[in-house]
């Protein structure tokens, strides 16, 4: 055989070889897994690369550590102060979900009971305002809230500079009341065990307090700019889109109510210090989780923009490492030894959704006991 012929054959071949490679179905690398509506499947822990035994060990520590919140609620004055909103007669014992790489390892409890989440809520009405800022309904994070509500409680000099970041920081130092409850948190009765000491209010960015007064008013703004419930914004957003169930409610207080445009609306609360608030059970939590892990996507759709999820997680100036009503873990100090991109929503009574990029790993912890921050170790010990 020739050179030439040798070199024509060659170049054919390699010509088809290109052809074939241009034309064979490139292997896609595994798409992440999003639960459908009314199910959940799952995987043994070494389908996911995690152990066993650490993961049974994990659960142990969980079970063996609910919180000393009374079962019946009998305390709940005594913490918090006198109720607004109703509350249920009895709450489950401790029980969680832990979720790896989309799928269910481990369970324990009972996790289907539509318990109050306390302040888990902050996190659900940040993801309200991701949203209306998303679609422009809030212009800019950093305009005055004056510019757009004009109900009269921004209206001080002081309160006029307000920013809807100051208030998803928790920077607002909003002053005035609102269903009852002044924002000074003053006062046994109205506040219990929560009531604050008397101090000068600070210009609004420059100081960080955890206000539940605050953010109930800021959660009337949101319903303002919406003209549309919070609860059903939430529904027809959030939970319907990730699949969630419909045994949730968020319960307004008996008073927290508002006509806008001629209809009746109830304004909801950031939490259940004084009753109501977000009702729910593990297993939509752990969807919440799911949808925040992936950085706001649900499959396909972009339900809250990952701009806003970077935002929504980057600590603010004067907080303990919070973002946007999201605890964090950027300087590696909250939760020794996880990971620094880690980040939590996080409720009175133990409630926890805890979200660990890093590691494809989200878990729910209902009523847990606050001083157990041996959590975080256990749950790093099950993906290492």
């Amino acid at each position: 055989m020739s050179q030439n012929v040798r070199r024509i054959l060659i170049a054919s071949l390699l010509l088809v070889i290109a052809v074939w490679i241009k034309a064979a179905p490139v292997p896609a690398p595994d798409a992440p897994y999003f639960p459908p509506p009314g199910e959940w499947a799952r995987k043994k822990p070494a389908e996911v690369g995690m152990d066993a035994a650490k993961l049974n060990e994990a659960m142990a520590f969980m079970q063996s550590h609910e919180t000393n919140q009374a079962k019946d609620f009998s305390d709940q004055e005594i913490i918090f102060g006198k109720l607004l909103g109703s509350i249920p007669t009895e709450r489950a014992g401790t029980n969680g979900l832990i979720i790896r790489n989309g799928y269910i390892v481990g369970e324990f409890g009972d996790t289907l009971r539509p318990d109050p989440t306390y302040s888990v809520a902050k996190s659900m009405l940040s993801t309200v305002a991701g949203i209306a800022f998303d679609r422009g309904l809030i212009p800019k994070l950093d305009d005055p809230v004056a510019n757009l509500i004009k109900d009269g409680g921004y209206d001080s000099p002081h309160n006029s500079l307000i920013t809807w970041r100051n208030h998803l920081q928790q920077e607002s130092e909003w002053e005035g009341e609102m269903w009852g409850k002044n924002a000074n948190f003053l006062g046994k009765e109205a506040f219990g065990n929560g009531e604050m000491k008397p101090r000068q209010i600070e210009e609004a960015g420059a100081h960080y307090e955890y206000n539940d007064v605050r953010i109930n008013r800021f959660s009337l703004s949101l319903l303002k700019i919406y003209k549309k419930q919070i609860p059903d914004v939430f529904r027809d957003e959030v939970m319907n889109p990730i699949g969630a169930s419909t045994t949730w409610k968020w319960v307004p207080y008996h008073n927290s109510y508002v006509t806008i445009d001629g209809k009746r609306m109830a304004s909801v609360s950031g939490g259940t210090r004084w009753g109501g608030g977000m009702w729910i059970n593990s297993y939509d939590m752990a969807r919440f989780g799911l949808l925040w892990l992936h950085r706001g996507k649900w499959g396909n759709r972009q339900i809250v923009s990952e701009n806003y999820v970077k935002m929504a997680t980057t600590a603010s100036a004067h907080g303990p490492d919070y973002g946007f009503l999201w605890w964090l873990n950027t300087t590696g100090k909250e939760w020794q030894g996880s990971p620094t991109n880690s980040f939590e929503a996080r409720g009175s009574g133990g409630n926890v959704i805890y979200i660990d990029p890093a590691n494809d790993l989200v878990v729910v912890w209902r009523w847990s006991a606050s001083s157990s921050q041996g959590f975080h170790k256990v749950v790093d010990s099950i993906v290492k």
